[in-house]
């Protein structure tokens, strides 16, 4: 379970009269009140291969691993959305060899528990979107105005390109030449995937 912003409408329904939110402001919706083109960008940029890893996958692995010795630093990622939705809600984020390790163990086994379906609709629920926006659904609602499930490409190629660094990639900040670059990355990886 997840905090989520505690919100009043009016007796319609419609009209959101206030938003009490604390740490978060968050709304959790399923998978299905998810707009595709979110669910494809998200895929595309962040784990192209989600649907058909057991959790880690070994080249990303292997290739982080030779990132960090050429730097010198713990600085490449190479993570899964399954490593790290077990890296957001079950661990720390301090890097470290084992860390890392228990991640890999405990992604392995929560996709031997969870469908693809479950631990994705976990991730785009709970990401960070900079400030105290978490999940796609709150996200979707501050900086474009609308729900989650009616995105065009073009607002989920952006909020897909926010994921790495939400702040710097802000619409609302100084960093917007960077998040429109960042958008036609995540269009065409779109494109090179079939999405």
């Amino acid at each position: 379970q997840v905090d989520q912003s505690t919100k009043l409408y009016d007796r319609t329904g419609q009209v959101l009269l206030y938003d009490y939110n604390r740490d978060a402001r968050r709304s959790v919706v399923p998978l299905s009140a998810i707009s595709p083109h979110t669910i494809n960008a998200t895929i595309a940029i962040e784990d192209s291969h989600f649907y058909e890893h057991g959790g880690v996958r070994l080249a990303s692995i292997v290739r982080a691993i030779y990132a960090d010795l050429l730097g010198g630093a713990l600085s490449q990622g190479g993570s899964t959305i399954t490593q790290q939705v077990v890296k957001n809600e079950l661990l720390t984020n301090k890097k470290s060899v084992i860390r890392k390790i228990h991640e890999w163990v405990l992604a392995i086994k929560m996709e031997q528990v969870y469908s693809k379906d479950q631990i994705l609709e976990t991730y785009l629920n709970n990401i960070p979107y900079g400030g105290t926006l978490y999940g796609v659904e709150a996200a979707s609602e501050a900086y474009l105005g609308r729900p989650a499930n009616d995105l065009s490409l073009a607002q989920a190629a952006y909020l897909a390109a926010m994921i790495p660094a939400p702040s710097y990639y802000s619409p609302f900040g100084t960093h917007k030449a960077e998040l429109a670059a960042r958008k036609i990355l995540v269009l065409d990886r779109m494109r090179e995937l079939g999405f």
